[in-house]
């Protein structure tokens, strides 16, 4: 017989199979020697009361022997089989190419930067000394921007696709299972290299293609249909079918598209800031004590508010956390954040960030929200002060309108400079923020403090551009056989999402390509 069951357990039981045996004997009503095995389906922290506890959602197997469940996924040689391009590494590149192979068709990975073992070298340069090469870096490469920012794997996509396999994929290829039962999965950087060049392993075995250094220049596109594209402007690659999985920063792309005329939409995206605190704060706050449990992980929050007609709202959050410098091109300032998977460093740091509509923008350009985006980024390198130093200001300062004295010691480290943030953002994204912050103190015990730091600018939320696709075909309505995918084309919001929209693209040619 098999029962599920949710029980509660305190954090330093967590681990200890005698006392989830126990609470599951009292819940069951039953003895102790009947159980044979269980398994934790979903694990969770509970802090609302002072009493922190783990709530657990368990399989138990009661009179009968715990069955082992397999997940493997044994894929098809495909090397001469029809090929598909997919252009970009990211989760959803990745994924796509893993779910060609599992139809039966050969993926091509085009990569317009480097491998993950290469890319370290210019994320280093990135943040020691301010240089950044536009075709290696937090967001360009092997990974796309997940590898080097965290490798959070919570997402609400349940209705898109299998999220449970995409986690298997993972765990498959490296990752603990523990991302199986969390409620907040997570991997962290210093581990997704590895499993993302697993994966590549995967893929060239079944005879697929991963190439890097290939950026796409040119769509080649006869009587309303793709039939290939064009490398680095001169290698031509062919295939009747196309998937766009570039990422949300990958500016040329819409502007190739546009230029073709091949329609793309202006879409609403986030702009704000980074906000950093000590963890300790975060944690006192979360946790109800002076000093955390070291049963307990960092703490994280989650923080939205509406002001007038906006939102305002934190997102990304990274507990034990660093910033990092995302820019893409020469003379901008971009920030993500990105944790360990101990995450272990002694800052918590969350993007912060204002709703921008289509109405905040003048005119009819589909690229102007990007264009839009691009000239903050430019404004906040300029209030830097070159190097990819970034503009900064302690939290009550900046809603209180004065230049901060000093600023905290903080974990961007190509270093920050003390301006008024007011300058460097938009008058309502500035306005906006000023007014939640304190609201959000109303709500988190120490969040509003100048302990925090608030560095700008936080921008590649989402996408400022939207490739239309017909929502069954996930072809683009005027290309056949282009399927925009993902967070580049404006249809997913992290790395499950993003890996379940390749799956779904790959999918779709196989049922209409």
């Amino acid at each position: 017989m098999q029962k599920d069951i949710e029980i509660t357990i305190a954090p330093g039981d967590l681990g200890k199979d005698e006392e989830i045996r126990k609470s599951l004997s009292i819940g069951l009503r039953v003895d102790n020697s009947r159980i044979q095995g269980y398994k934790i389906l979903k694990r969770s922290i509970d802090a609302r009361s002072r009493k922190v506890i783990y709530r657990l959602q368990i399989k138990v197997y009661i009179d009968e022997p715990m069955l082992t469940e397999i997940f493997a996924l044994n894929y098809q040689n495909v090397k001469d089989k029809t090929p598909v391009i997919i252009v970009g590494a990211g989760p959803a590149g990745l994924f796509a190419a893993l779910q060609c192979i599992e139809n039966g068709m050969k993926p091509i990975v085009l990569e317009r930067g480097k491998d993950v073992k290469q890319r370290r070298r210019d994320l280093a340069l990135i943040n020691k000394e301010g240089i950044v090469n536009t075709e290696s870096n937090y967001c360009y490469g092997e990974g796309g921007a997940g590898t080097y920012s965290d490798g959070k794997l919570y997402t609400r996509s349940n209705k898109r696709g299998d999220i449970n396999k995409v986690l298997q994929i993972f765990v498959q290829h490296g990752a603990t299972d523990d991302i199986l039962m969390d409620a907040r999965p997570h991997i962290g950087t210093n581990k997704l290299p590895h499993i993302i060049t697993a994966i590549r392993e995967t893929i060239l075995n079944a005879g697929g293609e991963v190439r890097f250094d290939q950026k796409v220049t040119d769509l080649i596109i006869d009587f309303g249909k793709i039939r290939g594209v064009v490398v680095n402007h001169e290698e031509k690659i062919m295939a009747s079918s196309v998937i766009l999985a570039t990422g949300h920063s990958a500016r040329d792309i819409y502007t190739l598209l546009n230029d073709k005329g091949i329609l793309v939409e202006a879409k609403p995206f986030a702009l704000g800031v980074r906000i950093e605190h000590p963890q300790s704060i975060i944690d006192a706050a979360q946790y109800h004590c002076d000093i955390r449990s070291e049963y307990l992980p960092p703490a994280y929050y989650s923080l939205v508010e509406q002001v007038g007609s906006r939102g305002v709202f934190s997102f990304c959050m990274c507990p034990g956390g660093i910033i990092a410098p995302c820019a893409t091109h020469e003379n901008e300032i971009v920030v993500n954040g990105w944790s360990p998977s101990k995450r272990n460093n002694p800052f918590a740091n969350s993007g912060t960030v204002v709703q921008v509509t289509l109405e905040d923008v003048a005119g009819s350009d589909p690229l102007r929200m990007m264009n839009f985006q691009m000239e903050i980024e430019q404004s906040a390198f300029a209030m830097g002060g070159g190097k990819l130093v970034a503009p900064a200001q302690r939290m009550v300062d900046f809603v209180e309108g004065r230049v901060s004295a000093d600023l905290p010691k903080n974990s961007y480290l190509p270093g920050t400079n003390s301006v008024m943030l007011k300058d460097t953002l938009p008058g309502f994204v500035a306005s906006s923020l000023k007014n939640a912050l304190p609201l959000f103190g109303k709500k988190m015990n120490g969040y509003y403090t100048n302990e925090a730091i608030l560095v700008g600018v936080e921008s590649r939320s989402s996408s400022p551009v939207r490739i239309p696709r017909d929502r069954e075909t996930f072809q683009h309505p005027q290309v056949e056989g282009l399927y925009p995918c993902a967070e580049g084309a404006g249809y997913a919001g992290g790395i499950v999402s993003a890996a379940i929209d390749g799956v779904n693209c790959a999918n779709a040619i196989l049922k209409f390509g």
